[in-house]
């Protein structure tokens, strides 16, 4: 993909966030392109949750712009920006144990009935939503889950996240961001959300990933965006760097190349 005549889908200029006298961001750029995985590491307290929270909005910045297909744009809340096709799946994963995967796909967003037992009696169409639940699901490979009724507290660590996964790529999204998608995942469970990962990606929908995982950093991603001190201070290419320039990079071991700086 040449990125010099492509535009970002999502973009930030001079992205900042102040916390009293603790600065959370610093004048932050951040590019996503189409149909790429974009992987945002960074030290503790680099400031990858405030961009985060500010790409999602879930915090409003001070300054700055955040542009969505080039238009400039303005989240009071994480409900709009899930509205407006960006949607983010947090490592707590805000599933809710007690429902069941439909009810869950479905919270927020839930199909009435079609007519007046819809319209007047607010009756909601199971059947309906557990068809495209079922379609969701199957599109993303998950339907190792054979019954759609069962409650989300009764999978596996690795099948909650798909179920997270499925619901953000199932409305539309133009954006999906994960939030540390594998850290509390097993080896094996760890590797089908990542192929999970890829498989949202050929589907069209570009993912920003937050991991502080090396290895699946560096198996996933198109680009990798280093976060420092509250900065972009570089993007580099996981097939022209290796995961200890990254780490170097990343810690201020390694002053980066100027090309991969100014990316």
């Amino acid at each position: 993909m040449t990125q010099s005549n492509t535009q970002p889908i999502l973009s930030a200029k001079g992205l900042t966030k102040r916390y009293g006298r603790v600065t959370a961001l610093d004048t932050c750029d951040f590019e996503l392109y189409p149909g790429e995985i974009l992987a945002v590491i960074g030290d503790n307290g680099a400031g990858k949750s405030s961009l985060i929270k500010a790409l999602s909005g879930a915090v409003k910045p001070d300054a700055g712009t955040i542009k969505l297909d080039g238009e400039e744009i303005h989240f009071r809340s994480p409900l709009e920006a899930q509205d407006a096709g960006i949607a983010t799946v947090y490592q707590t994963l805000a599933l809710s144990p007690a429902l069941s995967i439909v009810d869950n796909m479905f919270l927020g967003r839930e199909i009435r009935k079609p007519g007046f037992a819809g319209k007047f009696l607010r009756a909601l169409d199971h059947g309906a939503m557990r068809d495209f639940a079922r379609e969701k699901l199957s599109e993303l490979g998950l339907m190792t889950i054979q019954n759609i009724d069962q409650q989300v507290e009764t999978l596996s660590g690795g099948q909650r996240q798909g179920v997270a996964v499925a619901r953000a790529a199932a409305f539309g999204s133009k954006v999906i961001i994960l939030d540390e998608p594998t850290a509390a995942l097993g080896v094996k469970e760890s590797r089908r959300v990542l192929e999970l990962i890829q498989d949202v990606r050929s589907r069209g929908i570009p993912i920003i990933l937050i991991s502080h995982n090396m290895p699946h950093v560096f198996e996933v991603a198109d680009r990798i965006h280093i976060h420092r001190l509250g900065r972009r201070l570089c993007v580099i290419d996981p097939k022209e760097y290796t995961m200890s320039d990254a780490v170097a990079f990343m810690t201020g071991a390694k002053e980066p190349p100027a090309e991969a700086a100014a990316a």
